[in-house]
C-alpha cells in the first residue's frame, strides 16, 4: 500500500466521520492558538519594555549619585547624596580619560511651577547641556535647542516637551513666548518630538534650561552638583568598556574604592534586563497553563481514535484476511491520527495569528508571533498526533483476522 493510498483511505476516514473530527481537532486547536498567544503576549511585552527604556537614549549609562546620611543618622535612599558634580561630567567628556564614551549629558532637575498667559503647570525643570539631545537621543519638532554659548552665559531659555508645551499653549506654537519659572522669566525657543511615556514615566512633561541658568536662577542651592549624569558609549558593543572607565575614573577623582563608592552606574542592557525578567517568568507560566490544554487535545485524539478502532474491527479484520499486514494498519491509523493533529495545528495557527492581529487594539499590549513560533506549532500538532496515535494503532495491528471478522 503506498504513501498516496494511506493518505487517500486516512482522509476518507476523517470526512466520514466529520463531526466527531472536528471536536478532535478543536482541542488541538485551542491549544496551539492559546500557546501561541499567550507566548506572543510575553514576548511583545518583554518588546514594548525593551522600546520603552530604549526612549531613554542609545548605548547609555546612568550615573546617579550614592546615599546620603543626616546630622541625626538617617540615611537616604540611592541618588539622595550630593556627590556628583559638573567637573565630574567634564573629566568624563575627556576622551583621554574615557575613550569609549562618546557624549556626557550632566543634569540637575526639580519641581517647579511654569506659568503663562495666565495658565500655570507644575512639571519637572531639568537643566542640562547642548549634548542631552543626542545623549537621550531626542529630537526637535519645532525650534531649536540651546546652544553651549548660551550655557555659558546662562541665558533665560527654556525648551518645552510636548505635554508641557500643550498644558500651556494648547495647540499654539510656543516658540518666542515668554514663561514664568518660579518668578524668572523664560523664553521658549523650542518644543522636543514627542516619545510618549517609558518606565520612568511621561518624557513629555518636562521643561529643559540651560544647566548654568538652572544653577543660577532655579535652584541656586545645589550650586555645581548634578543628580544625574548621561553617558553615551561609542557603541553597544563598548557599552562595557565604557562601564569601567567611567567607574575607574570617578572612584580615583573621588578618592573612594569600589566598596564604599559614593556613586552607582546602571547601565541599560542591566535596566532591560531587569524589566523583562518579570514579563519572561510570566510568559513560562502562561505557556505552560496553555500547554495543558495540548495535552487535552492530544487525549482527546487518542480518545478518538481507540473510538475509531473499535468501530472498525470487522473492516481491520477484512482488510488483514486479504493480505494487509500489521504495518500496513499500523500506518492507516497513524496517519490519520498525525492528519487530525496536523489539520488542528494548522487552524490552531491561523487563528494565533488573527488573534495577535485583533488583540493588541482591545487590550493595548503588542502580541509578537514569530516564525519560529509558528514552525514550532505546527511540529508540536504533528508530535501529539503520532503520539495519541501511537496506542491505538499498535492495538488495531495486533488485532487477529479471524477475532475480528467475528466481531458484531
Amino acid at each position: 500500500m503506498t504513501w498516496v493510498e494511506t493518505l487517500r483511505t486516512a482522509y476518507d476516514a476523517i470526512r466520514t466521520r466529520r463531526m466527531r473530527s472536528a471536536l478532535t481537532m478543536l482541542g488541538i486547536l485551542i491549544g496551539i492558538a492559546a500557546v501561541m498567544l499567550t507566548v506572543g503576549l510575553g514576548q511583545g511585552a518583554q518588546q514594548e519594555v525593551a522600546s520603552q527604556i530604549n526612549k531613554l537614549g542609545s548605548n547609555l549609562l546612568i550615573v546617579q549619585p550614592g546615599s546620603s546620611t543626616s546630622l541625626s543618622g538617617i540615611r537616604g535612599g540611592g541618588g539622595s547624596a550630593t556627590t556628583l558634580t559638573t567637573a565630574d561630567a567634564s573629566m568624563l567628556a575627556d576622551r583621554s580619560v574615557a575613550p569609549d564614551i562618546a557624549a556626557v549629558a550632566p543634569q540637575a532637575s526639580t519641581q517647579a511651577s511654569l506659568v503663562a498667559n495666565g495658565t500655570n503647570w507644575t512639571t519637572s525643570v531639568v537643566g542640562t547641556t547642548p549634548s542631552y539631545l543626542d545623549v537621550r537621543a531626542r529630537t526637535m519638532a519645532d525650534g531649536r535647542f540651546f546652544t553651549a554659548a548660551e550655557l555659558a552665559s546662562a541665558q533665560p531659555e527654556v525648551v518645552l516637551g510636548q505635554t508641557t508645551s500643550e498644558e500651556l499653549f494648547g495647540l499654539r506654537d510656543p516658540v518666542g513666548s515668554s514663561v514664568v519659572i518660579g518668578s524668572q522669566p523664560f523664553t521658549v525657543i523650542g518644543v522636543l518630538a514627542t516619545v510618549g511615556s517609558t518606565v520612568g514615566g511621561d518624557q513629555d512633561d518636562i521643561a529643559l534650561v540651560p544647566l548654568t541658568t538652572y544653577a543660577s536662577t532655579i535652584s541656586p542651592s545645589v550650586g555645581t552638583s548634578v543628580s544625574t549624569i548621561y553617558l553615551e558609549a561609542t557603541s553597544a558593543d563598548s557599552l562595557s568598556a565604557a562601564y569601567q572607565e567611567a567607574d575607574n575614573a570617578l572612584l580615583t577623582s573621588h578618592g573612594v574604592t569600589a566598596a564604599d563608592a559614593d556613586f552607582s552606574i546602571n547601565s541599560q542592557e542591566s535596566i532591560v534586563q531587569t524589566a523583562t525578567s518579570t514579563a519572561h517568568t510570566l510568559t513560562v507560566l502562561l505557556g505552560g497553563i496553555a500547554a495543558i490544554s495540548l495535552l487535552v487535545g492530544g487525549i482527546g485524539v487518542m480518545n478518538i481514535m481507540l473510538v475509531s478502532v473499535t468501530e472498525r474491527i470487522r473492516e481491520i479484520g477484512l482488510r488483514k484476511s486479504l493480505g494487509a499486514t500489521p504495518r500496513v494498519i499500523l500506518q492507516q491509523f497513524l496517519t490519520e491520527a498525525s492528519l487530525l493533529g496536523l489539520t488542528g495545528g494548522l487552524l490552531g495557527l491561523a487563528l494565533g495569528i488573527l488573534g495577535s492581529r485583533v488583540l493588541p487594539s482591545i487590550i493595548s499590549q503588542p502580541v509578537t508571533v514569530s516564525p519560529v513560533a509558528a514552525s514550532a506549532a505546527l511540529v508540536i500538532s504533528l508530535i501529539i498526533g503520532v503520539a495519541a496515535g501511537v496506542y491505538p494503532a499498535s492495538r488495531a495491528a495486533r488485532l487477529s483476522p479471524i477475532d475480528a471478522l467475528r466481531s458484531e
